[in-house]
């Protein structure tokens, strides 16, 4: 989606600053910074995982998200816990976002190198509800268009009754970085010689054709922005 960014949302530099979070223990060459590669992966997806705490214990939820700028939107049930609590907790829910693509299974001679190919993102912060009734349209329009681009303009919005029982929260990208991994095995020279394939199976996100619903109007054909997928 394009980066509709408002001098409010925008942190300063090409790059995000690495922290003690943010720069992995293992493989720190594979790390990186700057909001092209971040926002790239990012735009690629629109299933994240939405990590936080309750009642002491871990808890990972797969959501839908949409990104706008440097602000990344997650939507929900206002009774969903994680979302309640964005909004009571002063100043917000702390948690952790991540993101990843799998791009290839990487076989090796030995078990233990066994890998996969992947672009990941994590971020960490604050999340905080959104209450501006103009902000909360925006972050709704970008989740449905991080799934499907132009979606949002050709489906009906959310009524007021619908409004209400939805709620949205903003997390701000400030504390993070992606994490990527190409090429093929890494195996021990030791291992070079033993007779087992090596390589890596490449995969790729396809789409099928679409299925109209049952009740659709024959009328009504697949637009355009579907048919580009």
């Amino acid at each position: 989606m394009p980066d509709t960014t408002s001098p409010q949302t925008t942190a300063p530099g090409a790059t995000y600053e690495p922290t003690g979070r943010t720069v992995p223990t293992r493989s720190r060459e594979r790390a990186a910074y700057d909001r092209e590669t971040v926002h790239a992966i990012l735009d690629e997806a629109y299933v994240c995982h939405l990590g936080f705490v309750r009642d002491g214990a871990p808890v990972v939820l797969p959501t839908l998200f949409g990104r706008v700028g440097d602000r990344l939107y997650v939507h929900g049930s206002t009774g969903s816990r994680p979302l309640r609590e964005a909004g009571r907790t002063d100043p917000g829910l702390p948690v952790c976002l991540t993101v990843t693509h799998v791009d290839g299974l990487v076989l090796a001679r030995s078990a233990f190198h066994h890998s996969i190919n992947y672009r990941s993102v994590v971020v960490h912060g604050v999340a905080r509800e959104v209450t501006d009734p103009a902000e909360r349209r925006l972050a709704l329009d970008a989740i449905v268009d991080q799934v499907v681009p132009g979606r949002s303009a050709d489906a009906r919005p959310a009524d007021a009754k619908e409004l209400a029982a939805t709620a949205v929260i903003r997390l701000d990208l400030r504390e993070v970085s992606a994490k990527i991994r190409t090429g093929g095995p890494n195996d021990e020279d030791r291992d070079l010689a033993l007779p087992h394939w090596a390589g890596v199976v490449p995969l790729a996100r396809g789409y099928a054709a679409p299925i109209p619903a049952e009740d659709l109007d024959p009328a009504v054909t697949v637009p355009d922005y579907i048919t580009a997928l």
